[in-house]
C-alpha cells in the first residue's frame, strides 16, 4: 500500500445547519456520494487540460463503503464534469465508457487525513500525470488537501486561483497588483513550496467571481508556470 507522509490537515468545523441536513443531491449519502462528485470534478477543473485515465486511491471509509454508497459512480461522474445533483450520476460507468475516459479504484492507506478521502491521478494526452488529493468533510462539503506534492488545504467556499510558480521574489506582489487593477479582493492566500528559489503552489480565494482572463495576464510572468482559475 502506497503512503503518504503525515502532515497537518486541517479540518473545516464551519458547517452549517443546511449543511448538515445536506446538499441536493443524487444518492444516499452527502459525504460518500455528492462530495465525492464534487471532488473528483474539482480535480477536473485543476487540470482542465484533456485526461484519458483516472485512478482512484480509496481511503478509510470511501474504501470501506464505496460501492454501497455509490461512492464510485459518483467520483467518476464528477470527473465527467457532471455536478453531484445531476441525475446522469448513476449512469456514469456507461457515460465514461462512450466518451472514452478509462478509469480504476484501489484501497490507499493515507496518513494523517479525513477517513473519507480520495488520491486522483489524471493522466494527461501527453501521458503526464497530475495528482490531486481530496476529502469529502461533511454535508457535501470538500477539501483539496494536496496538488501534485504541494500541501493546499483548498475549501473551495470561495472562487480559488491555483498558481504554479518558481519561488522567485516579486512573483506574488506582481500577482496581487494585477487582482487589484480588476478590482478583486483577496479573501485569503496560501503559499507552499519545496524549497527556497524552488517550485512553489500558491492558492488564492476571492470575494466574487474571477474573469478567466486573469489567467492570461498572470501568464505574463515568465516566474509562473500554470495558473487556473475555478469558479464553483
Amino acid at each position: 500500500m502506497e503512503i503518504i507522509k503525515e502532515r497537518d490537515v486541517k479540518i473545516r468545523m464551519d458547517i452549517s445547519i443546511f449543511d448538515v441536513v445536506g446538499p441536493i443531491m443524487i444518492g444516499p449519502s452527502s459525504s460518500h456520494t455528492a462530495g465525492a462528485a464534487k471532488l473528483s470534478r474539482v480535480a477536473r477543473l485543476i487540470v482542465k487540460e484533456p485526461f484519458t485515465h483516472i485512478s482512484f486511491g480509496l481511503h478509510g471509509s470511501f474504501a470501506k463503503t464505496y460501492k454501497g454508497h455509490g461512492t464510485d459512480k459518483a467520483l467518476v461522474a464528477g470527473a465527467l464534469g457532471l455536478s453531484e445533483d445531476s441525475e446522469a450520476l448513476a449512469d456514469s460507468f456507461k457515460l465514461a465508457k462512450n466518451q472514452g475516459l478509462e478509469f480504476d479504484f484501489y484501497e490507499i492507506e493515507l496518513e494523517g487525513v479525513h477517513e473519507n478521502t480520495v488520491k486522483m491521478t489524471l493522466t494527461m494526452l501527453d501521458g503526464s500525470q497530475n495528482v490531486v488529493v481530496g476529502s469529502s468533510i461533511g454535508g457535501g462539503q470538500i477539501e483539496i488537501i494536496e496538488i501534485n506534492g504541494f500541501v493546499t488545504n483548498m475549501s473551495l467556499q470561495l472562487p480559488t486561483i491555483v498558481i504554479n510558480q518558481y519561488d522567485k521574489k516579486g512573483v506574488i506582489s506582481e500577482v496581487s497588483g494585477i487582482l487589484a487593477e480588476h478590482s478583486l479582493n483577496i479573501a485569503t492566500m496560501k503559499l507552499s513550496r519545496t524549497g527556497k528559489g524552488d517550485r512553489a503552489c500558491c492558492i488564492i480565494e476571492i470575494d466574487g467571481e474571477i474573469p478567466e482572463e486573469i489567467e492570461q495576464e498572470i501568464m505574463r510572468n515568465k516566474n509562473i508556470i500554470s495558473v487556473k482559475v475555478i469558479n464553483i
